[in-house]
């Protein structure tokens, strides 16, 4: 199988998204599928990315891998300036009927829920509308499915539905709840602490949002190696993904050659126990390629503390920064391309406190 994973920058400053083109198949005969857009801006630079480098108007799969604007915006560009053949996305709000006992406002009607669900998740919504304006296809991606050669290993719909939609942070109060203590505040460290090799501060604890942790993950086999894609994931979501492998008597940790970075390298986005089950335990020698999408001024992402705990399982880490990088195999090379460099291990990371 001939392949290449693309990611194409998003962003500036602290803002950061996704943008992610793949292409496999053999004998020229390839499949194209793009996750997530990132913005406008970065939704316009994939579409002439796969007219130039793919030679073609036509994606076949289109996945939206959950409802944020730096990973949805874009998709409407290219929606709107290519032919799909699928769209593939999670709609929360043909599910009303089932989530509306969840909320604390018993006035709320499930017409109106639906409404707000559209509203406040547009980006998402949007992409909706244009499929069925162009009479695309439209497939909702929860586990055990297939997108073309590629798994979705998270999430379950019942997690989904009964307990990540009425978490996400634009939905209504939950019952129970009082409204200052439905959102999750974090405060950002700025102190220094030092590691090393054998010594590690991640910690177990990471917690972000339901919105990330209905991230589309998916897994991918080519050649006898594991490729997988993790959006804005979290632990929980990692976990699920692990446990749904382990189901299929998969086992990533011996599997996995190339991973994504969940949430351009966020320190509650992973732990030490999930990154040993599925990259392996820490002291590995460099045998695996772990791609995270940063923009080019970001300051807060990739966390060196991310970095250094790839790093100890075996990964090259490569940052996008304002630049698209390439994973591939047996693909044509470009002119003008060329090596990118690799993330270095560093003792100073970043504190917690």
């Amino acid at each position: 199988m001939n392949f290449e994973i693309e990611f194409l920058p998003v962003g500036n400053g602290d803002s950061s998204g996704d943008a992610i083109v793949i292409r496999y198949g053999e004998n020229n005969n390839y499949k194209v599928m793009v996750v997530d857009g990132g913005t406008k801006e970065s939704g316009e630079v994939l579409v002439t990315h796969i007219k130039t480098h793919y030679n073609t108007n036509f994606v076949d799969f289109i996945v939206n891998t959950h409802p944020d604007q730096d990973h949805a915006s874009g998709l409407s560009v290219v929606m709107e300036s290519l032919e799909v053949g699928e769209l593939w996305i999670h709609r929360p709000w043909n599910y009303t009927s089932v989530i509306i006992a969840y909320f604390k406002d018993q006035r709320m009607t499930e017409e109106s829920l639906a409404k707000r669900l559209k509203e406040k998740f547009s980006a998402s919504y949007s992409l909706e509308e244009i499929a069925l304006k162009r009479r695309i296809p439209i497939k909702e991606p929860f586990q055990g499915q297939w997108i073309g050669h590629f798994h979705v290993m998270s999430p379950n719909i019942n997690w989904y539905l009964h307990e990540l939609i009425p978490d996400f942070n634009k939905t209504p109060i939950k019952k129970g709840l009082a409204e200052s203590s439905f959102r999750d505040f974090i405060m950002e460290g700025i102190k220094s602490v030092f590691e090393s090799m054998s010594f590690e501060t991640l910690k177990e604890d990471g917690d972000t949002s339901a919105d990330n942790e209905s991230s589309v993950i998916l897994y991918a086999h080519f050649n006898e190696k594991g490729y997988m894609l993790t959006g804005d994931a979290g632990i929980k979501a990692l976990s699920h993904a692990n446990e749904y492998a382990k189901s299929k008597s998969l086992d990533l940790a011996s599997t996995l050659r190339f991973i994504q970075i969940p949430h351009h390298g966020s320190r509650r986005n992973v732990s030490p126990s999930i990154l040993n089950e599925i990259l392996g335990s820490k002291g590995q020698e460099e045998n695996k390629t772990a791609f995270v999408s940063a923009g080019e001024y970001a300051k807060k992402h990739p966390r060196q503390v991310v970095v250094n705990a790839f790093i100890r399982r075996g990964c090259k880490v490569i940052s996008t920064e304002g630049n698209t990088i390439k994973h591939h195999h047996n693909m044509p090379k470009r002119d003008g391309w060329g090596p990118v460099e690799a993330l270095k291990f560093k003792e100073e990371v970043e504190d917690y406190e």
